[in-house]
């Protein structure tokens, strides 16, 4: 029984969803997101919330139930205020900037690593170590972030690299001799 499917989703006044059966469509002042539902969870308008629940007690429909319900809120959420992921690049000389819409990663290799952000997301640079990825859509935004970070993740003797912002990487000794 999922505990998150039956939390009701509070619909802000900017943001108006369309219900289609298994299609939901949600518009607000950041752009509009759609998705078609799995079967076994239906979608219910009651006043200003949406509320989710199961068709029947099949397996499939609890083990979809607080899935669906954490999609249509996060839809919710990013077309009214957003989402962002940041990065941090440390290492002497790694340095990130933006030419055109492409992203432009300095971080060691013989050439500069060039990333182009997929339709919907943003990309900023803070500095030159700060990468920004602002979008409406949750999964484009962290599956973009998580692309950046992959081409060169921290490495754990000297910490340099690509890290999430708060991100806590654990540190190696080193040569046991080295004092």
């Amino acid at each position: 029984m999922s505990r998150i499917g039956k939390r009701p989703i509070p619909i802000p006044q900017k943001v108006s969803v369309t219900l289609e059966g298994q299609h939901v469509v949600v518009k607000g002042p950041k752009g509009e997101l759609s998705r078609v539902l799995p079967s076994g969870v239906v979608v219910e308008r009651v006043e200003e919330t949406l509320v989710l629940r199961k068709e029947d007690e099949s397996r499939s429909s609890e083990q979809r139930h607080g899935l669906c319900r954490t999609l249509v809120a996060n839809m919710v959420e990013g077309v009214s205020q957003g989402f962002q992921r940041r990065l941090e690049i440390q290492g002497v000389g790694y340095r990130a900037q933006i030419q055109g819409r492409n992203l432009v990663l300095n971080v060691g290799y013989s050439n500069p690593v060039q990333i182009e952000p997929p339709e919907g997301v943003q990309v900023a640079v803070e500095g030159n170590t700060n990468v920004v990825v602002s979008g409406i859509d949750k999964e484009i935004v962290g599956n973009t972030a998580a692309k950046i970070r992959a081409v060169r993740p921290p490495e754990v003797y000297k910490g340099k690299g690509i890290r999430y912002l708060g991100e806590v990487v654990r540190r190696k000794a080193g040569k046991s001799g080295k004092k």
